[in-house]
């Protein structure tokens, strides 16, 4: 098994659902950050052996090839979507990394693009009934094991203990972080080069903020966006002729318990700190999603994650949830940081993924 590294990474802005990417297709929302990615690394689009791309909401059609082809790669790029929800983004990742490790592809296009804005109407068909509209799928094959996502992190702030008071503090503090970072990452997309939604969220607003459920507000609850985020997957030989590079030492997807989705990532987490050796307090940059305030407390408690190297610049309470590319505007992120680093995200169904970088 060779050695897997990234090379680039980059992504677009995030714009709230209905804002300012609501015309932009998935595709293309991501074909300017792949080829803004090659770029970076000073290689051509014949280089790629393959494109992996995470989206969640979208009808089918394989929207790795629509990309793949928007973005001027070589047509033999057949290019793989997947749906592992939240998950997916990083989870093209750990398969780019796969396949460059066993030696199936040298270069692997990466990430994850997903416009909630252009999802398509969804209708669920039952024998002898009309059609019926439909937002959440079915993540579980239990009814009673299938909690609607802001209810979960309602009941889950409830059992740990985690108040709203502290839920938007950690809100105030992505905002203002978010706010004060530069984000060299961001691929300018329309004529915008920053994300939509971040604002000086102040404790009086916070106050005033909608509630969702128990302790979960509109101020603590990442909104649905569009966006769309790739890294450059690639083996050592590539990886030397690079101006930057992060090598993957890490990676793990695992299931938990359906009912606490905001957990998820726990056993994630802590199966790629056993595999590396790393204690937390080795990482010194953690991207940790922020579907929810209390799903990042409650893996930060569980973990015992040092909570000011947690997303320096902000995160998806700052930004908003384009579901499909949040976990790899994580892995972005992170790969533009220095020293060894965690990335983190939880997903319906009780899934969690985690990958660590090397320096």
């Amino acid at each position: 098994m060779t050695d897997v590294f990234l090379i680039a990474g980059r992504r677009s802005p995030v714009m709230p659902r209905g804002g300012a990417f609501a015309a932009l297709a998935p595709h293309e929302l991501a074909a300017p950050v792949i080829r803004a990615v090659l770029a970076d690394a000073g290689l051509p689009p014949e280089a790629v052996d393959e494109a992996i791309l995470s989206n969640a909401l979208g009808a089918g059609g394989n929207p790795a090839r629509l990309a793949a082809l928007a973005a001027g790669l070589p047509e033999r790029v057949a290019g793989l979507t997947i749906d592992r929800q939240c998950a997916g983004g990083l989870d093209a990742i750990r398969l780019a990394a796969g396949m460059v490790a066993s030696g199936q592809a040298r270069v692997v296009i990466a990430g994850g693009a997903e416009s909630y804005s252009r999802r398509p109407l969804r209708l669920a068909q039952r024998p002898g009934q009309p059609p019926e509209p439909y937002d959440q799928p079915p993540f579980t094959p239990w009814p009673g094991r299938d909690p609607d996502m802001t209810g979960a992190a309602a009941a889950l702030a409830e059992r740990l203990g985690i108040s709203r008071s502290r839920q938007e503090k950690w809100a105030i503090r992505s905002h203002a972080l978010a706010l004060a970072a530069g984000h060299s990452d961001i691929v300018p997309l329309a004529g915008l080069a920053a994300d939509g939604f971040t604002r000086d969220l102040a404790p009086r607003l916070c106050s005033r903020a909608k509630v969702l459920a128990g302790s979960v507000t509109s101020a603590t609850a990442a909104v649905a966006a569009d966006a769309a985020a790739f890294v450059l997957v690639c083996d050592a030989a590539t990886a030397r002729q690079a101006p930057r590079r992060r090598r993957v030492l890490a990676s793990a997807t695992l299931g938990a318990r359906p009912e606490e989705p905001g957990l998820s990532p726990v056993p994630a987490i802590r199966a790629v700190l056993e595999a590396t050796g790393f204690a937390p307090r080795d990482l010194e940059r953690i991207e940790l999603m922020e579907a929810y305030a209390v799903q990042a407390l409650a893996c930060i408690d569980a973990c015992c994650l040092p909570e000011g190297r947690v997303n320096p610049q902000g995160g998806a309470l700052a930004r908003g949830h384009p579901i499909g590319a949040s976990g790899a505007i994580l892995a972005t992120s992170l790969f533009h940081g220095h020293g060894p680093g965690l990335a983190a995200i939880a997903a319906a169904g009780g899934i969690g993924s985690a990958l660590i970088l090397g320096a």
